[in-house]
C-alpha cells in the first residue's frame, strides 16, 4: 500500500548550510515545532519539504541538487525528502524583508508609527509582485511531483497566497495553512492597499483548513473575510462561505516539546553555563527574559519596569539580579537595528544609576547562545514574558517546563500563551510599566509553595499539546 504523501511549505526549512575556509558545504539540523511534528509522522508518510535557500551556502547547496531536492544530492535531512528553491536574490528580499518582515508582519503585530508609516505607492507595490513571484515559486515546488489526494500544509504569513494558487491548478489536493502569527483586526488591516488585502485573505481562503494559535487571532481573521470580502460566516463552527467553497478555521495551540527540552537541558553544556552565571550573580534572586530583538517582545518597557522596580522598592538593591539575553533578529530592517540600540542603551542606564563595585543590577547578552538559555529557564525566580503582541510565545511555555524550583510567570496579557497559562501567570498590560514592575515585585515575594504550585500547573498546560499532536491534528483535519 502507497504511503499518504504530505507536503510542507515554509520560508525556512530543517536544515540551513554553511561554506568552510575550503569552499566545502556543512549543514546542521534545525530544532522547533515542524520538525518534531514531522519526524513523528515520517515513517508513516512520503514527506517532502519545500523551503527557501536562505543564504549564500544555502543557494550554492540548492543549485547542486537535482531540481533542489537535498536528499538526492547526498545530505542528510533526517530521512526526509527537502526541495530547497533558489529564489532570485532581489526577489527574496523584497518578497522577505520588504513585504512579509516590514509589512504584513507590521501590521499582524499592529506596530506601525503610523504618522510616519507605511506608505504604500509604485515602490511598494513592485515588491509585492515578487511577493507574488516568490509564492509562485513555493506553489511550483510543490506541485512538482504532487500524488493526487496529497495532504499540504503551508506555514505562515510569508505563504500566504500559497493555497489559491495551489487550489487554481489542483483541487484535488486537501490544503491547510497555519498561521503562527496573531491576525490583525479590521481596524487595523484595512491600512494595507484594498486590493492587497483582497488577495491575502482570497490567497488563503483557497486552504480547506485555516489554522491559527489562539481563538483571538481566528476570530480576527474571520471578521476580516466578513468585512473585506462580504464572506458568510458561522461563528458557531467557524468556517467561511466563500467562491462556493466552505473553509474551515481552527485554533491549534502549539505546546513545548517538554520530554526533549528536559533531556536537552540536562547537557553538559547547559550545566557549565548555569554554574557560570551562577558564579556570575551570586545568591541573588533571579528576573530572567530570553527574546529575539524583536519590537514586538516589547524589551525596553520590560527593562523600564525593572528600573522602576529598583527606585520604588529598594530593599531589592543588591539582592536581585536581571539576566536579560536578547539574541539579534532582522539587522536589515532598520527599525530592528535602532531597537537594539535602544534596549543596550537603557541596560547601560539601569547599570550606571543602580550598578556598585560588587553588584551589576542587569546583565545584557545581545547573543544567540541556546544552552545559555536554558541555564537560566531552570534558574529563574521570576521569567518576564511581556510582549506588546504574540502569537504565542514558547518561551512563556518552555521556562515553567524547565524550572527547577518553580518560578513565578510575568506575562502579556497580548501574548496568545496567556489564553491558557492566565490563570497561573501574573498577567500584566504590555504598555504598562509600572504595572508590570509590580508583578515584578510581587514574583520575587510570591511564598515558594505557591510559586511551584502554579509553575507545576503551567508546565502541565504547557506540555499538554506536543508540537507532534499539534501537527497531526491539522493533517487529520484534511481527512
Amino acid at each position: 500500500m502507497d504511503k499518504a504523501q504530505i507536503l510542507v511549505a515554509s520560508n525556512r526549512g530543517p536544515v540551513s548550510f554553511s561554506i568552510g575556509d575550503d569552499g566545502s558545504l556543512s549543514h546542521r539540523r534545525g530544532g522547533g515545532g515542524l520538525v518534531s511534528g514531522l519526524s513523528a509522522i515520517g515513517a508513516e508518510s512520503d514527506t517532502l519539504w519545500v523551503c527557501a535557500a536562505l543564504s549564500d551556502a544555502d543557494r550554492k547547496a540548492a543549485s547542486s541538487a537535482p531540481e533542489g531536492r537535498l536528499d538526492r544530492a547526498g545530505f542528510d535531512v533526517g530521512g526526509m525528502r527537502v526541495r530547497m528553491l533558489d529564489i532570485p536574490p532581489a526577489t527574496f528580499a523584497n518578497a522577505y524583508t520588504s513585504v512579509a518582515n516590514s509589512t504584513l508582519w507590521f501590521v499582524h503585530h499592529m506596530l506601525y508609527d503610523t504618522p510616519n508609516k507605511p506608505s504604500f505607492g509604485a515602490g511598494f507595490r513592485a515588491e509585492w509582485e515578487d511577493y507574488r513571484s516568490y509564492n509562485a515559486a513555493f506553489a511550483e515546488g510543490l506541485l512538482t511531483g504532487a500524488a493526487d489526494n496529497a495532504r499540504v500544509a503551508v506555514q505562515d504569513y510569508h505563504l500566504a497566497l500559497v493555497p489559491r494558487m495551489l487550489r487554481g491548478r489542483r483541487p484535488d489536493l486537501r490544503i491547510a495553512h497555519f498561521s503562527h502569527t496573531p491576525w490583525a483586526p479590521p481596524e487595523y488591516f484595512r491600512m494595507l492597499p484594498a486590493e492587497i488585502a483582497r488577495e491575502l485573505l482570497e490567497g488563503m481562503l483557497g486552504a480547506d483548513h485555516l489554522g491559527f494559535l489562539s481563538p483571538r487571532w481566528a476570530d480576527a481573521f474571520l471578521r476580516c473575510c466578513e468585512t473585506f470580502l462580504r464572506a458568510e460566516i458561522d461563528w458557531s463552527k467557524r468556517c467561511v462561505e466563500y467562491g462556493g467553497r466552505i473553509v474551515n478555521v481552527a485554533v491549534h495551540a502549539l505546546g513545548a516539546d517538554a520530554e526533549g527540552l528536559r533531556s536537552r537541558a540536562a547537557a553538559d553544556d547547559v550545566a557549565e553555563r548555569a554554574a557560570a552565571l551562577r558564579e556570575r550573580v551570586g545568591d541573588r534572586r533571579l528576573i530572567v527574559r530570553v527574546d529575539r530583538t524583536e519590537l514586538s517582545k516589547n524589551i525596553v518597557r520590560g527593562l523600564e519596569a525593572y528600573r522602576e522596580l529598583l527606585r520604588d522598592h529598594p530593599e531589592w538593591h543588591d539582592r536581585v539580579t536581571h539576566l536579560a539575553f536578547a539574541y539579534p533578529s532582522r539587522g536589515d530592517v532598520p527599525e530592528y537595528r535602532a531597537y537594539t540600540e535602544a534596549v543596550r542603551r537603557t541596560a547601560d542606564e539601569i547599570n550606571a544609576e543602580f550598578g556598585t563595585d560588587s553588584w551589576t543590577p542587569l546583565v545584557l547578552e545581545v547573543n544567540d547562545d541556546y544552552p545559555r538559555s536554558l541555564a537560566a529557564y531552570r534558574m529563574a525566580d521570576v521569567l518576564l514574558v511581556n510582549p506588546i503582541r504574540d502569537g504565542m510565545n514558547l518561551v512563556a511555555k518552555e521556562g515553567p517546563v524547565l524550572s527547577d524550583d518553580g518560578c513565578a510567570l510575568v506575562l502579556s496579557t497580548e501574548a496568545g500563551a496567556a489564553d491558557e497559562l492566565g490563570g497561573d501567570a501574573l498577567l500584566v498590560n504590555p504598555y504598562d510599566v509600572s504595572e508590570t514592575a509590580r508583578a515584578l515585585h510581587t514574583g520575587l515575594e510570591m511564598p515558594a509553595e505557591e510559586r511551584r504550585a502554579r509553575c507545576g500547573r503551567m508546565a502541565e498546560k504547557a506540555a499538554a499539546l506536543h508540537p507532534q499532536r499539534w501537527l497531526a491534528d491539522q493533517l487529520r483535519a484534511l481527512g
